[in-house]
């Protein structure tokens, strides 16, 4: 059942294209100055995220994805990649440093023209200018295209001012903001000779070189949050703050000196996602980093599970570990083997990313594709993170809830991931949209004899559900779907099948309720679209599944060793099968398994668990971390040393002639004799 497996091969696979960035981000974990504290006050633990940030930059990552003519290499997914992996060192320090480096300078560089990159961009992407990136709200957070800060153009000084109309139009929950901040990359409407022209980027100072607020700016701090102690969070607020014509980031919104307007985008719509668009390695690198926290959870559980005993069984001595107890098993493989999917899909992720800002493929489809990619493996994995890193604890008992052993810190900084950068129930929104638009697209251009095959196939399930064939044990695909012929439930045709026919049938049925949508009013729509919001979100859901699943299944195909290969599609199938089970209320009432085959799921499940965890030590060695990334006293062999101790007193101590009888086996004894005597 064990396979013979080489971590470091695993590894190899698992860091991919970018190892060398992710393995230099690790480095940064070896310094004990930057590892959080739960002891720390505030100003402690900011301080030390700051020095975080600095030897972020001495690594050189944040310039690799500069021109070369700044000294970077156009490489953008090394630097995404390098500091996903500083989670391993404090999540703090890589929320700050995306701050910092991500957005702040991200933004200077897509947003921006070459003479503001050479104001600007060197010093941020160094460390020595310090920002923030001011778009959230308290009234809008998500709805970026509302946010209620104005810019409004001064054509007798050449100066934009900025105000903050009322309290709610505050930037709130800024990285940086609160202490050490000095410019901010300020989200506000551009107004110039009376006409709004939506959302535009501006460089701001809001601190002078003493650290002092500049005039008119004001700054709140948030204070302590559930997490990310060292990340300094604030509002920034502006009283009529005046900045020169010049810092409005120009790129796809130009203002000259008297006041016209123009943009290469004429469409202020398309104009505004465009620009978002350019922002999206936020997106890209939450995903990343929510895997990386995952991986770490695991690390730590897995390795207690398999030096933890507890509880007798077939010896009245010796304990059982942990992970030979089946339901542990059902705890932490499938969660394994979701952080390995995920793995893979972001890989794949990162290539797509790369190809759009390093130029090998900025086509609008490619960018398409990277958006809907970044938003919905965003939302999952976060999500993934926190149900991951949950599970492990409660995993590891009462010791997992001990501030040492990082689960409970992990779990609390990875709160807020779910909702950075857009919370995840409004992008998966955005997901589902784009799902609506490519069915849309491919009805616009499917020939007379496809619409037939269409409408015939829809037919054809209406009269199964009339006849009640599917209730009474035979399952449409089996009529409609010739690849479900196979009859293992670890088929991988079969998982696919599955997993695409439940998107596809989720996609045309709400694109069915949606198109009255198209002949109402505004505020008819807007209900009709309200009442499917669930739908839309579910739909968007089974989309990332399914992409994560055949990430795994191509990583797995690629393999040629043969036990690696196998472990693969042990991940795989466990992956698959997970998701399945998830969704058996679905699969059963839509006729897609028949009942004999969704009772197979849990005995395969559990058989499968038991194989992963007989070689789930390979699996999380290959993570590559070693005990400076994990921190975790639990996870150092301790565990494993105390059990020893205990092993060999227990071993000594019944060798003693006066080693105590335990009194059920007198009482044991005594039944036995009595029966003997009855006879």
């Amino acid at each position: 059942m064990k396979l013979s497996l080489d971590p470091k091969a695993i590894n190899t696979v698992l860091d991919g294209q970018w190892a060398d960035a992710r393995r230099r981000g690790r480095t940064l974990a070896e310094e004990p100055s930057t590892h959080d504290d739960p002891a720390d006050d505030l100003d402690t633990a900011r301080a030390k995220t700051l020095d975080g940030v600095m030897m972020m930059a001495e690594t050189g990552l944040p310039m690799t994805g500069l021109s070369p003519e700044m000294g970077g290499k156009n490489e953008h997914a090394t630097n995404v990649a390098g500091f996903e992996e500083t989670v391993t060192a404090n999540p703090s320090l890589q929320i700050k440093a995306g701050v910092q480096f991500g957005l702040f300078g991200g933004a200077i560089l897509h947003l921006g023209d070459q003479e503001q990159h050479h104001k600007w961009l060197l010093d941020a992407q160094s460390g020595r200018l310090l920002g923030s990136f001011a778009m959230t709200e308290i009234g809008h957070g998500s709805d970026v295209a509302n946010v209620a800060t104005t810019a409004t153009y001064d054509e007798a000084t050449e100066e934009f001012v900025i105000e903050t109309p009322f309290r709610a139009a505050t930037k709130e929950y800024i990285g940086n903001a609160a202490r050490d901040a000095r410019a901010a990359v300020l989200f506000a409407q551009l107004i110039t000779k009376g006409v709004k022209h939506g959302v535009h980027a501006f460089f701001v100072p809001v601190r002078d070189e003493s650290g002092e607020p500049m005039p008119g700016v004001s700054i709140e701090d948030d204070g302590y949050k559930g997490g990310l102690k060292g990340v300094d969070n604030g509002r920034l607020a502006f009283d009529s703050v005046r900045i020169p014509r010049t810092n409005l980031l120009n790129r796809y919104g130009h203002v000259t000196a008297d006041g016209t307007y123009s943009s290469p985008i004429e469409s202020p719509g398309r104009r505004f996602f465009t620009m978002l668009g350019t922002l999206v390695q936020g997106r890209v690198s939450l995903d990343g980093a929510s895997v990386v926290a995952s991986k770490l959870a695991l690390d730590i559980a897995v390795r207690y599970g398999l030096e933890r005993k507890q509880f007798t069984a077939g010896d009245d001595f010796a304990e059982t570990t942990l992970l030979d107890y089946g339901q542990h098993q059902r705890r932490l493989m499938p969660a394994l083997a979701a952080v390995y999917a995920s793995a893979f899909a972001h890989e794949k992720l990162l290539t797509s990313f790369e190809e759009v800002f390093a130029g090998a493929d900025d086509s609008e489809e490619n960018r398409a594709l990277l958006e809907t990619r970044a938003a919905a493996f965003k939302a999952d994995s976060t999500w993934m993170a926190l149900d991951v890193i949950q599970e492990c604890r409660e995993a590891c008992g009462g010791a997992g809830f001990m501030a040492e052993n990082r689960l409970v810190g992990l779990r609390a900084d990875l709160d807020v991931y779910v909702t950075f950068e857009g919370d995840n129930t409004v992008l998966l929104q955005l997901v589902a949209k784009r799902l609506l638009g490519d069915y849309a697209k491919e009805f616009a251009n499917l020939d007379v004899g496809g619409a037939a095959r269409f409408i015939g196939t829809q037919a054809a399930e209406h009269t199964l559900y009339r006849t009640g064939l599917a209730n009474a044990g035979r399952a449409i695909s089996d009529a409609l779907t010739p690849n479900l012929g196979d009859k293992r439930i670890r088929s991988g045709r079969l998982q696919r099948t599955l997993l695409e026919t439940r998107l596809e049938v989720m996609v045309s049925g709400v694109a069915q309720a949606l198109r009255p949508a198209t002949k109402m009013p505004a505020a008819q729509a807007a209900d009709l679209f309200n009442v499917h919001q669930h739908e839309l979100i579910e739909m968007a859901r089974a989309y990332v599944e399914l992409e994560k699943w055949k990430a795994l299944d191509e990583k797995m195909r690629e393999q040629t060793d043969a036990d690696q290969a196998k472990a693969f599609r042990r991940l795989r199938d466990t992956y698959g099968l997970g998701l399945i089970e998830k969704h058996m209320a679905w699969h059963l009432m839509y006729g897609r398994l028949p009942m004999s085959r969704a009772r197979q799921i849990n005995e395969t499940l559990n058989r499968l668990c038991q194989k992963l965890a007989a070689n789930a030590h390979d699996l999380v060695e290959a993570f590559g971390y070693s005990d400076v990334h994990r921190r975790a006293t639990i996870a150092s062999g301790v565990e494993a040393e105390r059990q020893a101790e205990a092993a060999d007193y227990y071993r000594r101590a019944r060798a003693r002639q006066d080693f105590p009888v335990d009194e059920k086996q007198l009482r044991k004894a005594a039944k036995k004799k009595a029966k003997a005597a009855a006879r």
